[in-house]
């Protein structure tokens, strides 16, 4: 009867768990609608590389590691004082927390899309005051994809901005809190109440070991992925800069605007021949 109604709790874990991630990915996944290849690829990593294999994977390897991390004394509090010094932030919790700030910039974009649709939704409305919307108008209005210029482009550009930083500031906090990547065989505590130096084990370290470098290894792909996106979204802004200066020149090259220009140059050159056609009357008087 335990073994069962222990299982049952695990299930019950895992359903909670994955009903949180399924949400987050639902809300995501309607901001990925409207994002660039890039972006898709990028959510893509986030849910399969990341996510799911903490869910389904590491919270299984990192379950045991308070229970498991024995030392070698008897001492009361020296194993808990040793276990926080080394371990400040669990890895799981660490990485949970990683994923809901790099995902929250997302959140952003889904925001400013629901209010643009809502201000199209209204001038709709007063457009047609005198017929209702049907319902194939309100499913046609949000399943278009809204393109990446203007206000969205900028929002959309700062979540990126975000997303990076928040990336390269969690992996330097895990760097620094655990003094690399690598998960040690033995760590030596000095920490009070221990008697003297304690050496104590921690459980399956190349295990942890592996996991952590995937896990940071999946991260530096999305931080490249953003980047990549980046420098798309602002190599295509200046290509819609450079066509509006186009369309500025050629306005100012209108076939009106060059008559106007002949008939300056023009008036120029007959101001230029009257003062020495003068001068050749005169002279000719003189004579």
């Amino acid at each position: 009867m335990c073994p069962l109604f222990l299982y049952q709790i695990n299930n019950a874990h895992f359903l909670v768990t994955t009903m949180s991630w399924g949400a987050l990915y639902a809300q995501l996944g309607g901001v990925n609608k409207h994002s660039t290849s890039l972006g898709k690829i990028w959510l893509s990593v986030l849910f399969i590389f990341r996510i799911t294999i903490l869910v389904l994977a590491a919270e299984s390897v990192w379950g045991d590691e308070q229970a498991d991390f024995t030392c070698n004394t008897q001492q009361p509090g020296c194993k808990n004082v040793c276990y926080d010094h080394f371990f400040p932030v669990s890895h799981i919790r660490f990485w949970c927390l990683q994923l809901i700030f790099v995902s929250t910039p997302a959140l952003l974009v889904a925001m400013h899309v629901a209010y643009r649709r809502r201000g199209e939704k209204r001038t709709m409305l007063a457009s047609n005051s005198n017929e209702k919307m049907t319902d194939t108008d309100l499913e046609t209005l949000k399943k278009r994809r809204l393109p990446i210029t203007g206000p969205l482009w900028w929002t959309y550009t700062c979540s990126l901005f975000f997303r990076l930083i928040f990336e390269g500031g969690f992996m330097y906090a895990l760097y620094f809190v655990y003094d690399g990547f690598k998960m040690p065989r033995l760590v030596k505590c000095e920490q009070w109440p221990c008697p003297n130096t304690v050496d104590c084990f921690i459980s399956r370290p190349t295990e942890k070991t592996v996991f952590t470098i995937f896990m940071v290894v999946s991260s530096t792909i999305c931080m490249v992925l953003n980047v990549a996106e980046l420098g798309y979204l602002i190599f295509k802004a200046l290509i819609r800069c450079s066509a509006r200066s186009n369309k500025r020149s050629l306005h100012y090259t209108h076939p009106d605007g060059v008559k106007r220009d002949k008939t300056v140059l023009q008036n120029r050159t007959n101001e230029m021949l009257l003062p020495s056609s003068t001068d050749s009357s005169s002279n000719k008087t003189m004579c």
